[in-house]
């Protein structure tokens, strides 16, 4: 990356990076600047993937000119040729005086048995009975069901038979991708590293990278392992607003989305009256929408259908046994927190009570916490460089019939307790998300690792609803070894948060969960009483045991303050010294002032405490050390009317060598990230994370507890980092 240089962008151009020219250098041609799709929508109510088709043909450049004059062009072609709803009549008005007259619409096919024909129904323009000749059938089958976005020829010619409709199609042409170059696509992948090709993709999908965390990223590539591998099932369940329907509705061409309500066993499987395939037959994914709740009325038959589908991959279309290959995914809204769902019932309590069944959820291969997903803002939305989203679905179709679920095989091994359908699911996640990242089938022993776990992970999600569910089922222990014979466990994020109300028939064996209450926003520990670090106690009491040792949190989870993290180790000190180099910008800062805010809920008002911080001052911007100081000085002044005296010590970075925190009390905290552990949090007043930080989502971090004694100490010195 760092030999390739940006040229200069005009002025009015958002400026581009170098993953965006990097795009450009190594997939011109099929790369458009994804703001785009919003400049030329208008009023236009069409899928994505039409409006990048029309964008890929006319704009896929990094050229500003080239850009401009493609996004004018795209523009006039939606307004000659697509057709609104409302201006249906005028634009029939325009055939007829033309004779002929091009336009974009959804276009439907039937077979009139009677007359032995196919004939078209064209959505917005409203006209049908359109004759179809049998090779346009052939060559586009979707045609036949769900209808497809198309590019046609209209021509109008009136005769007196009143029984011949006057429309006669010239020309159509799906809008979709006709080929691709599959050896450039693989040779251009290897162009990119790890990350730069997950945020490329991020932008495809619509996203900008820099808003989502590792893991948050890789929910939404789950999204996309039903377009790259056949028969996958996966469910997503959260709170609206996550855009769980988003990519099953524009992002590929080959793709359904329906209401969960609205499909029938001879709309998705087979009608039994004229043996007509439905839509599993036609579609690579097949999505339903909507697909909570728990009063829908439901058809038995088409669950009993739909469970043997996605076991056995077929149907029954009488005496006879089809097979298909489409993707069932099932996309629904949570109306109760993951703690609640948890206590009460369990994380598949929204779905109608004919799919709450044992054998249904056991044929899903994944599930997606959709309450990790955060909710869609404005700013999380990407103006750099993207796929086509057309070229990239007709890749991932290309992938489905390649199958990745050996390659960990010879880095790890699952664990023998797990079950043929657990290691179907998890062999089908591993390999849509490797050929999603890693096409060419070249990851190294980590980067396999991490896709092994998340699979793992999703799996063990199903498996530990159904186990609530049905408790003559047996426990499983959801883990892999590596070469080395050394067992590596898999848990939940929600197991980690919420182990009293997580566990099956282990809540009296638990203890419960602390919350934060509304005079402390850390989340601090209550004492053993259980009143709070700032209460006082009438009685004495003994202090708690602290504790000793390494633990290590993961990336997303929830429930982690300073309150319970640091301050119990903290209390009691008269000297405490923290080594940070990366205490400079705002919400560093704010990390720091809510560790002294916990340090003084854990003293006596009437003790002092020195603090001293060593940190890295801003080498090369003027601005943002002035910034650095002030935020500092801000924190000094109101720590002090705490009792608390800040001593800031700006070193060298080079002599920084480990984050920790000491203590005159024989404590030694090693931090691995300092106390920068939480993710990006929105600034709306209303979330509450912005308060608590046990509602805020942290990155993967360890940390480790070391009591050193009296003479250790004494030994060791103040081992202070020399005065910058």
């Amino acid at each position: 990356m760092s030999e390739i240089q940006n040229e200069p962008h005009n002025a009015g151009e958002p400026p581009q990076s170098d993953l965006d020219y990097k795009i450009n250098l190594l997939f011109g041609g099929v790369v458009v600047r994804k703001d785009l799709v919003k400049a030329v929508k208008g009023n236009a109510i069409v899928p994505s993937y039409v409006l990048e088709y029309l964008l890929g043909q006319y704009a896929a450049s990094d050229d500003e000119a080239t850009i401009q004059a493609g996004i004018d062009a795209v523009r006039q072609i939606l307004a000659e040729h697509y057709v609104h709803r409302s201006e249906s009549e005028l634009v029939k008005s325009k055939i007829k005086e033309r004779g002929r007259h091009r336009i974009i619409d959804k276009v439907t096919v039937t077979l009139n048995e009677k007359a032995d024909v196919y004939e078209a129904e064209f959505a917005n323009l409203g006209i049908k009975g359109v004759i179809v000749d049998s090779p346009i059938i052939t060559a586009h089958p979707k045609l036949l069901v769900g209808g497809v976005w198309c590019i046609c020829d209209i021509e109008y010619f009136h005769t007196d038979d009143q029984r011949v409709v006057p429309w006669i199609l010239g020309s159509i042409k799906p809008i979709q991708l006709s080929r691709f170059d599959v050896d450039q696509y693989l040779e251009s992948r290897r162009g990119f590293t790890t990350d730069e090709w997950i945020d490329l993709l991020m932008q495809s999908i619509g996203f900008n990278p820099e808003m989502f965390s590792r893991r948050g990223k890789f929910f939404q590539l789950v999204r996309l392992i039903p377009f790259v591998e056949r028969n996958y099932n996966l469910v997503e369940l959260g709170p609206k607003g996550t855009g769980k329907s988003h990519i099953f509705s524009e992002f590929s061409p080959h793709g359904m989305l329906i209401s969960g309500g609205e499909v029938t066993v001879p709309k998705l499987f087979v009608n039994n009256a004229n043996g007509r395939i439905g839509l599993v037959g036609y579609w690579d994914v097949v999505a339903f929408d909507e697909f909570a709740g728990k009063k829908k009325r439901t058809d038995r038959a088409l669950v009993d259908i739909m469970k043997n589908y996605m076991a056995n991959k077929s149907f029954s279309r009488g005496i006879e046994t089809l097979g298909a290959e489409a993707s069932m995914v099932f996309v629904g809204n949570t109306s109760h927190t993951v703690p609640y769902m948890l206590k009460n019932s369990d994380l598949f309590d929204e779905l109608p009570e004919a799919y709450h069944d044992p054998a249904y959820l056991d044929r899903l291969h994944h599930y997606i916490p959709g309450w990790e997903v955060d909710i869609i803002r404005g700013e999380m939305f990407s103006n750099g460089y993207g796929f086509v989203v057309d070229y990239i679905a007709e890749v991932l179709k290309s992938m489905r019939s390649q199958d990745y679920s050996d390659r960990y095989q010879q880095h790890f091994t699952l664990s023998p307790d797990i079950s043929t359908r657990d290691r179907d699911g998890i062999h089908k996640t591993f390999s849509g998300l490797m050929k999603i990242l890693y096409p060419d089938g070249r990851a190294s022993s980590e980067e396999i690792e991490e896709i092994l776990r998340f699979a793992i992970e999703g799996r063990k999600r199903v498996k530990d609803q159904i186990l609530r569910i049905d408790s003559t089922m047996p426990e499983v222990k959801f883990g892999y070894l590596d070469k080395e014979g050394s067992w590596h466990s898999v848990a939940t994020l929600e197991e980690d948060e919420y182990p009293t109300y997580y566990h099956r028939g282990r809540k009296e064996e638990i203890e419960p969960a602390e919350t934060p209450t509304d005079t402390d926003p850390l989340g601090g520990a209550p004492t053993p009483t259980g009143e709070t670090s700032t209460q006082k106690s009438a009685a004495p009491v003994l202090a708690p045991e602290l504790f000793q040792g390494h633990r290590e949190y993961h990336e997303g989870q929830r429930g982690v303050s300073y309150g319970e993290l640091l301050v119990p180790h903290l209390r009691g000190a008269s000297q405490i010294r923290i080594v940070d180099p990366y205490v400079r910008l705002f919400h560093q800062a704010r990390n720091l002032m809510e560790l002294v805010e916990g340090i003084a809920r854990g003293k006596d008002p009437a003790d002092e405490v020195t603090l001293k911080l060593v940190t890295v001052e801003f080498q090369d911007d003027p601005v943002k050390r002035q910034k650095q100081y002030e935020y500092l000085l801000q924190i000094q002044k109101s720590a002090g009317v705490l009792g608390i005296v800040l001593e800031v010590e700006f070193a060298e970075p080079q002599v920084i060598h480990d984050r920790s925190i000491t203590t005159d009390t024989g404590w030694k905290i090693l931090l691995g990230r300092g106390l920068d552990i939480f993710q990006r949090m929105s600034d709306s007043p209303f979330d509450l994370a912005t308060k608590y930080q046990k509602y805020r989502e942290v990155k993967a971090f360890g940390i480790t507890y070391i009591r050193e004694s009296v003479a250790e100490r004494s030994d060791a010195g103040d081992g202070s980092a020399p005065d910058a």
